[in-house]
């Protein structure tokens, strides 16, 4: 494959990705009958508005409901109400959107169902403090936690615990209608009590590990917070719980069918893949160095792959904040890659988020090439004080390599592609 054919042939795999995950497209075939009830549809996160869509679109029978997500990833509905709130710091308009999904659910019968549609970005927009704690301290706690590396499991676990609607409350305040929770997954592993922090499901760990969480990254909370954490009489449902026997949770879609359908791209352009794992975590410039670590010995060994190949992985990494710049963890991922690299001839990259959104940026990723730093440095800037300032927004700004697709009301995380060839 010729050089300047590489960065085609990575939007390419990055739009088969998300074609892959498109929520509206697959939630047709998981859809329950409907009930001898009402059908109310609830739901947060940032592929809630295409599901709610897509709800209309195959739903046979009268339905109502209101989803939240964020802000500029709204889309048309006409029966189901959708709301835009802030994320990844949640605001006032979260909150209230909360206290209304509760009074929607309120008094239902078991002939009734509740349609649960819940994404990544559902923490943040569907947001209500548990009793005693103030929403702005729970935003201060959030904002921390965001700052501090702590992988998305921690810190959905602290949500969890600080919430009157998370870890499978929003369920029982549904009972005794039934609930069905279709889930887009944005979290290593796929488990949906993550995602969202699990409003629906019930959650197995214990306000005790929220506390612990919070210690070890030295987060400081209100005499109110850890009261709380310590009250046994706050715990939220287990899975064993009566109330929910008759509910059931379905993934429809995940950061492995998105590696899948990129792999098959690939394959059908005569390139190689090799998905390396759909659930990498950890440091974003940590997981640059292992990723150019695999290129050079694909290059230089044929392992695990000759060239051409493509190397996939997907995921959610985390950057502690340091500096002042500007950058999502895929922009992080890729200067700190460009670095390891330091030029190497023959790969190329890309990483982006399959929500369109790298942090808080306005683009989803970014492309990396092997004159990246040469091209940088024509233009007086300094890669390495860059990613030490966690400034890579800035950098591939800079170069116009920015991957900008605006929200794709899906998000199953992290798309990482490197192209190597001979």
């Amino acid at each position: 494959m010729h050089a300047a054919d590489s960065r085609p042939f990575l939007l390419h795999l990055f739009d088969a990705a998300l074609g892959a995950v498109d929520a509206g497209t697959l939630l047709a075939q998981h859809l329950p009958p409907p009930p001898r009830g009402r059908t109310v549809v609830i739901g947060a996160g940032k592929a809630a508005a295409r599901m709610a869509e897509g709800v209309e679109r195959h739903w046979q029978g009268a339905l109502s409901g209101l989803v939240v997500t964020r802000y500029a990833h709204g889309a048309p509905t006409r029966l189901i109400e959708v709301v835009e709130a802030g994320h990844p710091v949640p605001d006032a308009a979260g909150v209230e959107a909360a206290e209304r999904i509760l009074r929607l659910v309120e008094g239902l019968t078991e002939d009734d169902l509740v349609l649960c549609l819940m994404s990544g970005g559902g923490s943040a927009l569907l947001s209500l403090p548990a009793p005693g704690i103030t929403a702005q301290e729970k935003r201060d706690i959030n904002r921390a936690l965001l700052r501090s590396g702590a992988p998305i499991g921690e810190m959905n676990c602290v949500r969890r615990h600080l919430s009157s609607i998370k870890g499978g409350r929003l369920a029982l305040a549904c009972y005794p209608a039934r609930v069905v929770t279709l889930v887009v997954s944005d979290v290593p592993g796929d488990d949906p009590a993550v995602v969202a922090s699990g409003p629906t499901v019930p959650d197995g760990s214990t306000a005790l590990d929220a506390l612990a969480i919070l210690e070890r990254y030295a987060i400081p909370v209100s005499d109110a917070v850890r009261d709380l954490l310590r009250d046994p009489g706050r715990a939220a449902p287990k899975p064993d719980d009566p109330r929910l026997a008759r509910n059931e949770t379905i993934v429809i879609a995940t950061a492995q069918g998105a590696l899948e359908a990129a792999a098959q791209a690939a394959r059908a352009a005569g390139i190689t893949p090799l998905i390396l794992s759909n659930s990498i975590e950890g440091e974003a410039r940590d997981v640059a160095s292992v990723h150019a670590a695999i290129a050079r010995q694909v290059l230089e060994h044929g392992q695990p792959c000759a060239a051409p190949c493509v190397i996939l992985s997907g995921g959610e990494t985390s950057v502690t904040v340091r500096g002042q710049g500007r950058g999502g963890r895929n922009a992080e991922f890729l200067l700190a890659l460009a670095l390891a690299l330091n030029g190497q001839a023959g790969v190329h990259a890309l990483a982006s988020d399959t929500d369109g959104i790298d942090g808080t940026e306005d683009n989803a990723g970014a492309v990396l090439a092997p004159d990246t730093l040469a091209r940088a440095a024509a233009q007086g800037l300094d890669a390495r004080a860059m990613l030490g300032n966690n400034d890579g927004y800035s950098l591939f700004a800079a170069l116009g390599d920015l991957v900008v697709t605006g929200p794709t009301r899906t998000n199953v995380n992290d798309f990482r592609a490197l192209l190597i060839t001979p």
